[in-house]
């Protein structure tokens, strides 16, 4: 046993049962003892028990451990291939949707059962010329050689391609179906590549003969043979870099999509003509004092009314993009018209970014109406055409690049139904626009009509007298050769002999049949059909250079461009001068302001608007009660002493009093109360948001450029303020309660009625006495310090004045009318003075001084009710119910401030934010309103030197792109 376990470390378990015969019962049932070298390490074991009858169960204990041992490995190999495959299994299901989609392939391409069939159709062809055809042996050895050298290096590119796209994109189905598609175009282009190299082999096979001649003309077969695959094989070769180009990219589109980042867009090149046409419209909307906006090239079309100028542009836009009347102006404004080529013909207007088709009937109808619509709205103020300029961009295959500009044709006559200044208006703005010394000049000359009716070309020959920049056409000259019985008055119009101008070129052209459904190819045709067979060409009375419109495009588009390099880069230097002048105009005179233009100003207001009412938000509620209190009893204080109290406490009975008191308030309550309370909230809205702007006013970095825009803003907001309606309804029901309550608490209550009561008498009195005073006129104190006088009707009213003093003397109860014996009274005794007055006069000067008098004696109860408290609480009679009257108005205008107050913080405040902010937003997209709004040097010198710098870049942006096109 030692001898067997020497030099190994093994666990035995031995069996407990043994144990026991030798007395160790405290001995677990499974003990474990550790052999080294066959030592026993646990000494209280006799070693005679490792000899006993278990040995062989030991023996057989240890095979069986060393077989499990062995299959644990294989338990341990299987799950970690079954986890393993598992993971990777996960793994590629993440790669595999990460893989860009390309299903797409799948509807462009053919099925492979369909390129097996056409592959199939191509080997019997083969087979079919093979057998049927016999090649010459020496053709047939050059070509063997050539294709067979061709086969190899399409093979190694086919491997190529193969493993690029495997080593990317492979183990997915996707991936799969696009190296499927792959092949297929690879097998397609090798099939058409052998396709064509046995048809030229075919073509070239003919019977081998001796003679010189033909071996000469078999040699340039086979050179041309042999040119032609060349050219072939470096066709399929570009088309192989392609695919491969594309099939790079497709793999970078993935990587970027897997990394969660957005592909790169490519960004559009616009071509030169839209630059150049960019920086027209930002000319034509640049409002400077130098007419700078006048002097970069650009075509101008200008005739007669009805000469066929409309119509030439059309042929040269080469679509029927303008309305057409019968007799009637259509071109009411300047058209200015960007032509371009490009891949589809479409036009489109440069505030929009509809594209209309030019090659659908319906896209043409709706873009002619589109123009017409826009020409009538820009005509205002019983005006007949405007200067405002209509921009549109036509693109479209084989248009020369240009920018043109239609104006309203000259009339010689004006119709009843136009402005008295038409005729003028067009004279004046065809010569500004012709004056411009780098326009070219596009003179449209009717050859219909009689030279001797041209109006055209006398204002032509006085804008450019040398005829530098000025292009003659004349149209409708196929009517002319029918009516002309002389050619020859054709010849020398063309010749530049008959009308007095000069031009650097004569075109005549035909651009219509007279009839308006025509098309533009249909009139071209009919126009090549005509000069083909016209008399002029036949007599040589016309160049072919000087017909056609395709001639006369090519012509102006040719001196247009010409125009454009010589001035553009003067054009540019001239606002560079025009940029510094005005900068240095802003530091001098703004030197330590931003140079913001009236949109950037327009935000900075709407910011500080914002800002204002946050601060309205801050009020407190106490604040917000006070004034509410004060501006409710300021609208309401006239009408409650002159309709309920002085009518009832001239009365002069307490019942009476009290009796008309509350019939009074009650109706006052129920009737217009609310609605005043109301009107009361809204002012306090008001005047309290505008104290926020007023206080802004007074802090140092006020400025004062935005005043007159954030009045206009709030004046409109609350204007479209009002009120809920259930406000003044929830106002009524407590309003009503309150002022029927007439009870009075406390001493404290009774004494803040007294004070109110005494507080508006007095400004009552105040009230009074001035009205009287401005009657009566100055005192005799200021008579005599101040050397005032009065005059005659203010003496009069004074000596009536001292007459009812007496009367109101003698009876401090006086009723409020004067009787009749006391009219009589006072006229007589101021008549002892030579003054003469009359009954209305009199009343005239006693309701003031009645006034003051009984104001007088209200107050002094009120003074005489400040210890009446007692006698009011014990029910004894006391003349204090003009203080019950007071309390009962104070505690109705503390309820009502409240009210107020919930109402004002809790949703009117919310809803004039929401006002503000949309009168805001509406100004923001009304230029006219920050034009009016947003005045002064500084905001125009702004937005003058912001159009100069973007005008400046756009011509140096376009210079820049010019240079690199020559």
């Amino acid at each position: 046993m030692e001898h067997l376990l020497r030099g190994k470390f093994r666990r035995v378990v031995i069996n407990t049962s043994n144990f026991r015969k030798y007395g160790q019962h405290n001995v677990n049932s499974n003990r474990v003892c550790l052999l080294w070298t066959g030592r026993i390490l646990e000494r209280s074991i006799p070693r005679s028990i490792f000899y006993s009858k278990n040995q062989r169960r030991e023996y057989g204990m240890f095979v069986v451990r060393a077989l499990r041992g062995v299959l644990k490995i294989r338990y341990l190999l299987l799950g970690g291939a079954v986890a393993g495959g598992s993971a990777l299994n996960q793994k590629y299901q993440e790669w595999r949707d990460g893989l860009p989609d390309l299903k797409w392939l799948n509807d462009v391409l053919p099925d492979n059962n369909r390129w097996q069939e056409w592959r199939g159709s191509l080997v019997d062809m083969k087979d079919n010329i093979k057998n049927n055809i016999e090649i010459d042996p020496r053709l047939k050895a050059l070509t063997e050689a050539k294709y067979k050298d061709f086969k190899n290096w399409f093979d190694q590119r086919l491997e190529d391609a193969i493993q690029a796209a495997e080593q990317s994109e492979s183990n997915t189905s996707n991936i799969q179906g696009y190296h499927q598609n792959l092949l297929l175009i690879i097998d397609r282009l090798y099939s058409e590549v052998k396709k064509e190299f046995k048809d030229k082999t075919t073509v070239y096979a003919k019977p081998f003969t001796q003679d010189d001649k033909s071996k000469k003309s078999e040699q340039e077969r086979l050179n041309n043979l042999q040119d032609e695959m060349m050219l072939t094989q470096i066709k399929y070769q570009k088309e192989l870099e392609k695919l491969e180009k594309e099939n790079k990219e497709l793999r970078k589109q993935n990587l970027l999509l897997r990394q969660g980042k957005k592909p790169l867009t490519r960004k559009v090149k616009r071509s030169l003509i839209d630059m150049y046409s960019e920086v027209l419209d930002e000319l034509a909307d640049f409002d400077s004092g130098y007419n700078t906006q006048d002097q970069l090239p650009r075509v101008v079309v200008v005739g007669d009314q009805s000469s066929g100028k409309t119509s030439v542009l059309e042929m040269i836009a080469q679509a029927r993009i303008f309305p057409r009347g019968a007799g009637e102006m259509m071109t009411r404004a300047p058209v200015k018209v960007t032509l371009s080529e490009g891949p589809y013909h479409v036009a489109q207007f440069r505030d929009s970014n509809r594209e209309f088709d030019l090659t659908k009937e319906s896209d043409l109808a709706e873009l002619r109406h589109e123009v017409e619509l826009r020409m009538r709205n820009s005509v205002r103020g019983g005006k007949t055409v405007s200067n405002e300029v209509i921009s549109m961009t036509v693109k479209g295959p084989g248009i020369q690049r240009m920018v043109l500009v239609d104006l309203p044709g000259i009339i010689s006559t004006q119709t009843t139904d136009m402005a008295s200044d038409t005729r003028e208006c067009i004279k004046q703005m065809t010569q500004a626009y012709m004056n411009n010394p780098n326009a070219i000049i596009l003179c449209i000359q009717d050859g219909s009509v009689d030279a001797e009716r041209s109006n055209v070309t006398d204002l032509v020959a006085s804008c450019d007298p040398s005829g530098k920049r000025t292009i003659f056409v004349l149209t409708k000259v196929d009517l002319a050769e029918e009516n002309l019985a002389n050619p020859d008055r054709i010849r020398k119009i063309l010749s530049g002999k008959l009308f007095p101008m000069k031009a650097l070129g004569y075109f005549a052209v035909v651009t219509g049949r007279g009839r308006k459904d025509d098309s533009i190819q249909t009139i071209k045709d009919y126009e090549e059909t005509f000069f083909t067979s016209s008399k002029l060409f036949k007599d040589g009375v016309v160049r072919s250079t000087q017909v056609t419109t395709r001639n006369l495009s090519l012509a102006v588009a040719d001196c247009f461009w010409k125009m454009v390099k010589e001035t553009v880069e003067q054009q540019a230097d001239a606002f560079k001068a025009r940029r510094f002048n005005l900068e240095t105009e802003w530091k001098n005179n703004f030197p330590r302001l931003r140079e913001l233009d009236r949109d950037e100003l327009f935000e900075k207001a709407r910011s500080e608007i914002l800002d204002e009412i946050v601060n309205l938000s801050q009020v407190s509620p106490k604040q917000w009660e006070e004034v509410l209190t004060t501006r409710i009893w300021h609208n309401m204080s006239d009408k409650v002493f002159e309709n309920i109290y002085l009518p009832a406490a001239q009365t002069g009975s307490s019942e009476t009093f009290n009796t008309a008191i509350d019939i009074k308030l009650r109706q006052w309550a129920e009737q217009s109360l609310p609605l005043e309370s109301v009107e009361s909230g809204w002012q306090t809205l008001e005047s309290e948001f505008l104290k926020f702007f007023d206080k802004a006013k007074s802090t140092p970095d006020h400025d004062d450029i935005f005043d007159k825009l954030k009045e206009a803003v709030v004046n409109e907001a609350m204007i479209r303020h009002t009120w809920e309606s259930k406000a003044s309804e929830m106002l009524r029901i407590i309003q009503l309660n309150t002022l029927e309550d007439r009870t009075i608490g406390d001493k404290r209550d009774w004494d803040a009625a007294v004070k109110f009561l005494e507080s508006s008498i007095k400004d009552k009195l105040k009230q009074s006495e001035g009205i009287l005073k401005e009657l009566i006129g100055p005192s005799t104190k200021e008579r005599w310090l101040y050397w005032q006088y009065q005059t005659d009707v203010q003496s009069r009213r004074n000596f009536v004045k001292s007459e009812i003093d007496k009367i109101l003397y003698s009876n401090e109860n006086h009723p409020p009318d004067l009787s009749y014996d006391e009219l009589t009274v006072i006229k007589n005794n101021v008549g002892r003075n030579n003054v003469e007055v009359d009954n209305d006069f009199i009343r005239e000067v006693w309701e003031p001084v009645y006034r003051r008098h009984f104001l007088h004696k209200a107050l002094g109860r009120a003074y005489d009710c400040r210890k009446a408290f007692y006698l009011y609480h014990q029910q004894m009679e006391s003349d204090c119910g003009d203080v019950v009257l007071f309390h009962r108005i104070q505690q109705m205008v503390k309820v009502t401030a409240n009210a107020l107050r919930q109402q004002i913080t809790n949703r009117e405040a919310r809803r004039l934010d929401k006002e503000i902010k949309e009168v805001l937003e509406e100004y923001s997209q009304d230029s006219n309103k920050k034009e009016t709004l947003l005045i002064g040097r500084r905001v125009t010198l702004a937005e003058e030197l912001k159009r100069v710098r973007q005008i400046q870049e756009k011509l140096e942006e376009f210079i820049q792109a010019l240079n690199k096109e020559k």
